[in-house]
């Protein structure tokens, strides 16, 4: 195992357990940054985010924090959207045409964008907002909702970015009467599906490297663990607008050179 790996596997192990989101985020660009294909960083790092999504989502599942109408609204666009890009990649592959350079600019617009989503406040936790009121049950937010979702599912396939804090972002915008505890949970049982159905398209393309995606896992058990610990301590606000700018740069820096 590469140590160097381990230690960025608990890094951004950590980063995911203080503030919950930015772990596809810092891993993509890192790998690309060290030599990685972007196929190949991609795709592992689509694995590397089910397993840790996964967690979270059991946890809010078992905390009853998660609105499965609105997941199932989600789904029903990302999924196909998902389904859809894997079928363009795998076309370009057949043809032998190089789209490595359209990922790094779609990893660098994604960083952009997933940095101003995490500048976004989520709302304080409101009791008497749970329940029914939190999910309109307007015929347009539903159909809002779908549409969204789909074009979350084309982007976190394309670039491995995106699920986490853009997904929470599009939660606030479309309901935001729902609990930011239910955001989360939600945003991350949403995750899971459209993470696992991209994870196995670029597994197919052959775009997973297993001894890279164990490097990666063996830093982020322990990183997660520590960065949960610290969340408890530290101001989240803090910790996600440093992170915020940390990936703004990056992205500019991406899609610039």
């Amino acid at each position: 195992m590469d140590p160097t790996l381990i230690f960025a596997g608990f890094v951004v192990g950590g980063v995911i357990g203080l503030c919950g989101v930015g772990g596809g985020a810092l891993m993509t660009p890192f790998l690309i940054q060290y030599g990685i294909s972007p196929a190949i960083a991609i795709g592992t790092d689509l694995v590397y985010a089910l397993f840790s999504k996964s967690i979270g989502a059991w946890l809010h599942h078992v905390k009853g924090t998660v609105n499965w109408g609105i997941v199932g609204r989600l789904a029903l666009g990302s999924i196909p959207a998902s389904l859809a890009c894997m079928a363009m990649l795998g076309e370009l592959a057949e043809r032998d045409i190089d789209y490595q350079w359209l990922i790094r600019d779609i990893v660098g617009v994604m960083l952009v964008l997933t940095a101003s989503a995490m500048l976004l406040p989520l709302r304080k936790n409101n009791k008497k907002q749970w329940g029914k009121h939190a999910l309109d049950s307007s015929r347009h937010t539903g159909y809002l909702t779908v549409l969204m979702g789909a074009l979350l599912g084309f982007v976190v396939t394309l670039s491995s970015i995106g699920s986490g804090a853009i997904g929470a972002a599009v939660l606030i915008l479309l309901y935001p009467l729902l609990p930011a505890i239910s955001i989360v949970g939600t945003d991350l049982m949403h995750a899971v599906p459209l993470v696992g159905v991209a994870a196995l398209g670029h597994w197919q393309l052959g775009n997973v490297d297993f001894p890279l995606l164990g490097s990666l896992v063996a830093g982020a058990a322990p990183g997660v663990w520590i960065g949960a610990k610290l969340g408890t301590r530290l101001p989240e606000q803090h910790v996600r607008k440093v992170l915020a700018i940390a990936l703004l740069l990056i992205g500019i820096q991406m899609v610039i050179y």
